[in-house]
């Protein structure tokens, strides 16, 4: 049970003043459900100005604060913006421009004729001065001159700063005072404030000790949590599985095993060997032979007379592993079947019976295997394909499926810096596959300047002419998913008008049976150019398609781009990757694009980008599944974990657990965080 004292910060948002239906969407796109979110949407930056007693006084990109007095209002011809002219003590005209549902804004704000004190940034169009979304416009002078220093934060279409920030001041009203649970001696020489103070700081300035403390307590609850599950793993009793290699004898692979393959398998068979849980991080590079690998341990499990299970995060790929799987483990004699949510009427129960009287010896599915419906004779090993799509708690899920605790086998195919693999896998011991297959030929990468945007499409067409298959990545647009859409949706109008129905559009936003069905399209061939946003990622196989595409390159991360160019190369036949890059290339993306020619190596590539990155500039947008963290910043992640992790030890080994006064507090922080199946692990805990 969560302790009373954080109930007022779990309440819905809409508890709050001022939040109808109306702003409770907003909010809810920016994940703001609840008190507790508020208080933790920390600003982005803060913005000082100066107050100015005219136009002539401000500079171009200065934030000020001026009296205007407006003349007269316009509205836009089509989509274009609604403009307000403005006049100041001395006679100079400026623009207020404001987009969209803006407009009704401008319309109450800003009366012809009355003079209105306006704070905003001052941009020049067209030889004239304007403020777009001015950022505050009031009757009283004294009401915009306490404004000279304040927070930015994000925000979603329909949401302004003075909302936000009034919604924040209430918030932090509601913070409860909660006991110290960082180690005291941590705590004295790092002179950080208190949480609650910390909080409270944090909205007000750049303060960095408020700041850094609040960055480690989410590292210190997620330490503690996966310790937690260590612990509990290490006194749950497993099935030691011993295989005779009776059906691994059997396999008849194209090739001989890399070294790294044949490393990774022997850990994996001394794990499975104990009566402790396995709890192990398959890491390989796209393409390193992951598959191969589960396939083994799964067997292992199949000559020890029981089952093992293979968790895919999307149908496409559960069906694709299952092909895979099935073709690979055929000479063995192993049964293997496909379970997902589509599954109805006979087949299902077919499928059920046979993992009950234990016919089935190894079943692929989505979360469906692990629904109430499904139980198993003896499933002992849970393999776990894209493990940053799962979390812990659905681990937990599937670990009580079995008689005994079944062992698991994640995977993932992003290779992680060494720092973070400690953040989002420190319950977990690390096989990683840093060597490729013989046989994988490297992908031709080159970059071309977004002008020759027409000669790329030419080379689509002969390539799609001489039979082969494409993808066609759209850039990622500010952090506005809807934009993207946008994007990628007049992408696929163009290109339509040209390829007619080869092609085929993916996005986030669409319907998973819409997407599932353009997928299957271009992965049966029928569709030869895929145009997407950054769904496409994670493990689509199509050994067709031998080019991609990736328009405006300079705002994705390396690791990302590692991914998308991971999608081809997958056949026997050369494949080339085209990098995009618009004209204001950063240091960084210039750097970042040059890695990419140089390089194929993706653990070389995950840590050349957490240092481009490290430096506070989080390219394009925060991506997603890079770290489990919204508080604490990729720099902090590298400097703090590891002091968070020998805390975190402290606690558990010599201040008694969450026993002890300091454990109390400790519990308080894994439920501030949400980390609370760390409680739970502790049985009634």
């Amino acid at each position: 049970m969560r302790p009373e004292v954080l109930n007022p910060l779990f309440v819905e948002v809409d508890a709050l003043d001022g939040v109808g239906p109306k702003v409770k969407r907003p909010l809810d796109k920016l994940g703001l459900k609840r008190v507790r979110d508020v208080v933790y949407h920390l600003p982005e930056r803060f913005v000082t100005r100066r107050a100015v007693e005219n136009l002539d006084e401000a500079d171009v990109g200065e934030h000020v604060v001026v009296a205007l007095t407006p003349t007269e209002h316009k509205s836009p011809y089509g989509r274009g913006p609604y403009r307000v002219f403005a006049q100041d003590s001395i006679g100079n005209i400026c623009t207020l421009t404001y987009f969209g549902r803006a407009s009704y804004t401008a319309k109450k704000l800003l009366p012809v004729g009355e003079k209105r004190w306006v704070a905003g940034k001052i941009d020049q169009y067209d030889q004239m001065l304007q403020i777009v979304h001015p950022d505050h416009v009031v009757e009283a002078s004294d009401d915009t001159l306490t404004r000279l220093y304040e927070p930015v934060y994000a925000l979603s279409e329909g949401l302004t700063q003075p909302r936000i920030t009034a919604l924040v001041e209430q918030a932090l009203e509601r913070l409860p005072e909660l006991p110290e649970w960082i180690e005291p001696a941590q705590f004295e020489a790092q002179k950080w404030p208190a949480w609650r103070d910390a909080l409270r700081l944090v909205h007000k300035s750049e303060h960095e000790a408020a700041r850094e403390r609040l960055a480690y307590d989410e590292l210190l609850a997620n330490s503690l949590a996966l310790m937690l599950v260590r612990a509990d793993n290490r006194k749950r009793k497993g099935k030691p599985l011993r295989g005779d290699g009776s059906l691994r004898d059997k396999l008849q692979l194209p090739y001989s095993l890399t070294g790294a393959q044949a490393r990774s398998v022997s850990e994996i068979e001394g794990d499975l060997a104990q009566e402790t849980p396995m709890l192990r991080l398959l890491q390989g590079d796209v393409g390193a032979g992951k598959t191969v690998v589960a396939l083994k341990a799964m067997l292992i499990a199949v000559e020890a007379r029981a089952q093992a299970a293979l968790l895919a995060p999307t149908e496409i790929l559960a069906r694709q592993h299952y092909e895979t799987l099935r073709t690979m483990a055929g000479p063995t004699g192993a049964q293997v079947a496909l379970l997902t949510g589509r599954d109805k009427g006979k087949a299902r129960e077919s499928i059920l019976m046979g993992l009950l009287d234990g016919s089935i010896d190894i079943v692929v599915g989505t979360h469906a295997i692990f629904q109430d419906s499904v139980s198993y004779k003896e499933l002992a090993l849970v393999v776990i394909d894209e493990q940053h799509r799962f979390g812990v708690a659905q681990r937990l899920m599937l670990a009580n499926k079995g008689k005994s605790t079944p062992h698991t086998l994640a995977m993932t195919a992003t290779p992680i810096p060494r720092t973070l693999t400690l953040a989002q896998y420190g319950e977990m011991d690390v096989s990683r596959l840093d060597e490729m297959p013989p046989g994988r030929q490297p992908i031709d990468t080159r970059v071309v300047a977004q002008e020759r945007l027409a000669d790329v499409a030419d080379g689509v067409a002969r390539h799609i002419a001489g039979g082969q298959q494409a993808y066609w990545v759209c850039p990622m647009v500010r952090e506005n998913e809807t934009e993207d859409i946008a994007a990628a949706e007049a992408r696929y109008a163009s290109l339509k008008e040209r390829f007619g129905d080869d092609v085929v559009l993916v996005h986030g936003q669409l319907k998973p049976e819409l997407k599932d069905a353009a997928m299957e399209r271009f992965a049966s061939g029928h569709a030869k150019l895929l145009i997407a946003t950054t769904v496409i990622e994670v493990g689509v196989d199509v050994p067709a398609a031998t080019l991609m595409v990736i328009e405006q390159a300079e705002r994705f991360g390396l690791a990302q781009l590692h991914q998308l160019r991971g999608r081809v190369g997958r056949g026997s036949e050369k494949s080339v990757c085209l990098l995009l890059r618009g004209n204001a290339l950063s240091e960084t993306g210039r750097e970042r694009l040059a890695l990419m020619r140089e390089t194929q190596d993706g653990f070389r590539l995950a840590e050349e980008d957490l240092r481009l990155r490290g430096g506070g500039e989080l390219l394009g947008t925060r991506q997603s599944g890079d770290t489990p963290f919204k508080v604490a910043s990729l720099e902090q992640i590298t400097r703090l974990l590891p002091k968070a992790h020998a805390d975190a030890r402290v606690l558990m080994e010599r201040d008694g657990g969450l026993t002890g006064s300091r454990g109390e507090a400790a519990r308080m922080l894994l439920y501030l965080f949400e980390r609370d199946w760390g409680v739970q692990m502790l049985r009634g805990g």
